[in-house]
C-alpha cells in the first residue's frame, strides 16, 4: 500500500527539532551578547545604522522580491524535473537573509557605538551558516527520513 502525507511521529519530532534549534541560538546569543557586551536587538526590527544603510538595505529587499517573482515565473515555465536552482524561492530567501546580514555585519563595523556588534552578527551568520549546512548534509540530521 502507497500512503501520502506524514507520519504520526512528524510533527512532535518537528516541533521538538525547532525547539532545540530556537534554544541553541537563544543560548549562543545571549552568551555572546554577555562576553561582547553588546546590548540585545529588538525582535523584528531593521536596526538600520544610518540612511544609508536603510537605503542599501531596501535596495537589496526590492532587488530579491523581483529575483523572486521572475524567478517563480522562469521555474513554473520549466519542467518540474528541471528547475534553475538559484532561482527557487527558498534559495533566494536565504540569499537575502545572508546578504542582509553580511551589510548589517559591515555597517555595524564601521557605523555601531559598540564596535563588537559586528562579531556578534558576523558569529550569529557562522552559526547560521554551519547549522544550515549541517542539516542539509545529513538530511535533517536524520530526523525525518
Amino acid at each position: 500500500m502507497i500512503y501520502f502525507g506524514v507520519g504520526s511521529s512528524f510533527w512532535p519530532t518537528f516541533f521538538l527539532f525547532l525547539f532545540v534549534v530556537w534554544l541553541l541560538f537563544f543560548s549562543f546569543n545571549a552568551i555572546m551578547r554577555k562576553i561582547l557586551k553588546v546590548k540585545r536587538k529588538k525582535l523584528f526590527s531593521y536596526n538600520h545604522m544610518n540612511a544609508l544603510h536603510k537605503k542599501i538595505d531596501w535596495t537589496i529587499r526590492i532587488v530579491f522580491i523581483v529575483a523572486i517573482i521572475v524567478g517563480s515565473i522562469v521555474n513554473v515555465s520549466r519542467l518540474p524535473s528541471d528547475p534553475i536552482l538559484f532561482l527557487e524561492p527558498y534559495i533566494l530567501l536565504f540569499a537575502l537573509i545572508f546578504i542582509t546580514e553580511i551589510v548589517t555585519a559591515i555597517m555595524e563595523w564601521k557605523y555601531a557605538e559598540n564596535k563588537n556588534a559586528y562579531i556578534l552578527t558576523t558569529s550569529q551568520l557562522v552559526l547560521l551558516a554551519m547549522l544550515l549546512l549541517s542539516m542539509y548534509l545529513t538530511d535533517f540530521f536524520g530526523l525525518f527520513g
